[in-house]
């Protein structure tokens, strides 16, 4: 069996928490292979409402595997939270139904307080962090100081924390930056308590017997964007890990050769949270509209996210360094009311027509638009294809066109129900 790769392909928040929720019921195990608590994946069913931060989103699926990927750094103190959370609201026990890599990185409450203070000492130039310790933990990771989840069964675990500590308090003596250590620590090690009594496992000696079962499917969870690729993204505005689908195979241990199909996902139109370059961005009440219709706030951060048109030009470079195999398209009705509806089809920069994602992306680049006829009625009640308006499947008509890939799914609401297969 091959693995199957589920991501975004925008700036994030595309809606990949639904869809694997929707998805799930194919699959028997779920794994989430890259980042950390910055990631905030929504579900709604059942007139719940659910955010996920740690936990991959085929966790409310009784008879899913769920795995935590080496890939992915963990705070202890916000899953603990997160665990209780969903423990205490649908009345299921998680450590039944989830399994943690012991070669997945921990955050640390100093990594917490140096990620605020060298946001702040950035000024002007911050670059949006969640201030959640993920750029601090990456780059223990790459410097080879960091703890790892397996540690902390061993004998030395706390004298491991001590010294990265001290590492980290003397590099905060080069800031003016206050922060309360102690409560941090104390919420650290109650979540440490509580990761211990889940099962840590070594995840790429797992997901390649599971790989090797005939009757088990694996769906791998990306979070964030392709946008916000450490390498491929709009750099430095990006994430500390890569988001694309290269990712699956070192944050979980597989081979390139194992990964199946790779399920893209792109809302209707683009958003983004925090600084760097947007294109397409909208200033406007056009702008305004969608935010307020599409509830278009962090769901980890509560920021107000930047609104804009669908951006083909970053579309499409999304999808030829991931490989995309089938496209799910997200919030279409979202756009339900807009009279029309416009797609960046091409950059102006410098007197020049661009076709293709640059080097550097800035305020100078000008997108060329082409226009669509907005559909202009309520598709949330909508079940099938054949119900959509004519407008919304020429819309969809010209995406498959212009990228050459199938959408498979339109989402026209956010309850897992409202989910169309074409």
């Amino acid at each position: 069996m091959k693995v199957d790769v589920l991501l975004g392909l925008q700036w994030g928040d595309e809606g990949k928490g639904k869809i694997v929720d929707v998805l799930t019921s194919g699959y028997q195990v779920i794994t989430r292979f890259q980042g950390g608590a910055n990631a905030g994946h929504s579900l709604e069913f059942n007139n719940q409402k659910h955010v996920l931060h740690l936990i991959p989103s085929g966790i409310f699926h009784e008879k899913a595997i769920n795995i935590i990927g080496n890939g992915v750094v963990l705070d202890p103190a916000i899953f603990k939270t997160e665990v209780e959370e969903i423990e205490k609201k649908f009345g299921i026990t998680l450590n039944k139904r989830l399994l943690i890599a012991k070669k997945a990185n921990l955050i640390v409450p100093t990594h917490r307080i140096l990620d605020g203070a060298m946001e702040e000492a950035k000024g002007k130039g911050k670059i949006g962090s969640t201030l959640k310790g993920i750029g601090p933990a990456y780059t223990d990771k790459v410097a080879r100081n960091a703890i790892r989840v397996g540690d902390i069964l061993q004998p030395n675990f706390k004298e491991k924390y001590e010294q990265l500590k001290q590492l980290h308090l003397k590099q905060l003596s080069l800031y003016n930056f206050a922060y309360n250590l102690e409560q941090l620590e104390k919420d650290w090690f109650a979540g440490i308590e509580l990761l211990k009594t889940f099962q840590f496992i070594d995840s790429e000696h797992v997901i390649n017997k599971y790989i090797n079962e005939k009757d088990t499917r694996i769906l791998a969870e990306g979070a964030q964007g392709s946008m916000l690729d450490i390498d491929f993204g709009s750099y430095p505005f990006v994430t500390s890990s890569n988001t694309i689908c290269a990712g699956a195979c070192t944050g979980m241990g597989i081979a390139p050769s194992k990964i199946g199909s790779v399920i893209g996902i792109f809302k209707a139109y683009c958003t983004r949270v925090g600084s760097g370059p947007f294109p397409t961005e909208l200033f406007d009440e056009v702008g305004q509209k969608m935010r307020d219709i599409g509830h278009e706030y962090g769901s980890t951060t509560g920021r107000p996210r930047r609104c804009g048109w669908l951006d083909m030009v970053a579309l499409k470079y999304s999808i030829m360094i991931n490989g995309v195999t089938e496209l799910i398209m997200t919030k279409a009705d979202v756009l339900d009311s807009f009279d029309t509806i416009k797609v960046a089809v091409g950059y102006k920069l410098d007197g020049k027509t661009l076709d293709y994602f640059p080097y550097e992306i800035d305020n100078n680049i000008e997108p060329v638009y082409k226009e669509f006829k907005g559909w202009n009625c309520d598709i949330t009640g909508k079940t099938s294809e054949k119900e959509l308006p004519k407008e919304l499947a020429d819309y969809v008509k010209f995406i498959e066109k212009e990228t050459g890939v199938p959408v498979s799914i339109v989402s026209v609401g956010p309850d897992r129900d409202a989910t169309i297969i074409r």
